[in-house]
């Protein structure tokens, strides 16, 4: 619902706020541009409001109209960018409840027309509370499924290590035993190590595929906390209008 002070301001051409205004002789004002506009789609020149004949091709700027236009604008550009308050987008009014049927917030006025008739209402900060605490009781599973996560993983770390070490060792006794034995035995010693290292490639193998299967599932659970805890950090209003609720 626009203020007086914007229908005072609003340009009844193009519905806008006037951009280079020109004052007719009837004392009427309209946007340069859209004045020629006008009066070319009606083939002569007339006021756009009361019809006066015009007879001029040009007219002043209306300076005083002009300056007070710009300081509207941007004292409404410097009110959106601040981000002090959120207005319905309906009515122009805070946005003080939340409606517990169509999960939303509303202002007064939504609060008595007839799309919200007979529905029930919170204050935002106890809805935004409200919907906060149900988001923790969910984020706990997620929380509890990422720390098994690292645990297994870490186990997984520990597992790969040891067989390293574990190869590593036994390859070490395996080449001394076979250095101190005959030629007889060099092709023997260099078929068990063979093998040796088969079965760690093997293991290996298997141990990284389960690693990198863990950290996917850690990275992938971290990222979804994270984007969940930053939403919640929002500011109220910004938190339930994005529906967070159904992101889990």
């Amino acid at each position: 619902m626009a203020s007086k002070l914007e229908e005072d301001l609003t340009c009844a051409v193009c519905c806008d706020i006037f951009k280079d205004p020109v004052i007719l002789s009837c004392a009427h004002s309209v946007c340069k541009a859209c004045l020629q506009q006008f009066w070319e789609s009606k083939g002569h020149r007339e006021c756009p409001y009361c019809r006066r004949k015009c007879s001029k091709d040009l007219y002043p700027t209306n300076m005083a109209l002009r300056n007070l236009c710009e300081t509207f604008l941007q004292e409404g550009s410097q009110r959106a960018s601040a981000g002090s308050e959120v207005l319905c987008s309906l009515h122009s009014e805070k946005l003080k409840l939340f409606c517990l049927e169509d999960k939303q917030p509303v202002c007064v006025v939504c609060r008595d027309s007839k799309k919200h008739k007979n529905h029930n209402f919170s204050p935002i900060d106890e809805a935004a509370l409200d919907r906060k605490e149900e988001l923790k009781i969910k984020l706990q599973p997620l929380q509890k499924k990422l720390k098994t996560f690292k645990e297994v993983k870490l186990i997984c770390d520990q597992t790969a290590a040891h067989v390293k070490t574990q190869s590593q060792t036994t390859e070490r006794q395996i080449t001394k035993v076979f250095l101190e034995l005959h030629q007889f035995l060099q092709d023997e010693e260099a078929a068990r190590i063979a093998a040796l290292r088969e079965e760690e490639e093997q293991k290996s193998q298997m141990m990284k595929k389960k690693i990198e299967k863990m950290s996917r599932e850690i990275s992938f659970l971290s990222d979804k906390i994270r984007a969940i805890e930053e939403k919640m950090g929002a500011d109220d209003i910004t938190f339930l209008q994005v529906g967070t609720i159904h992101c889990l």
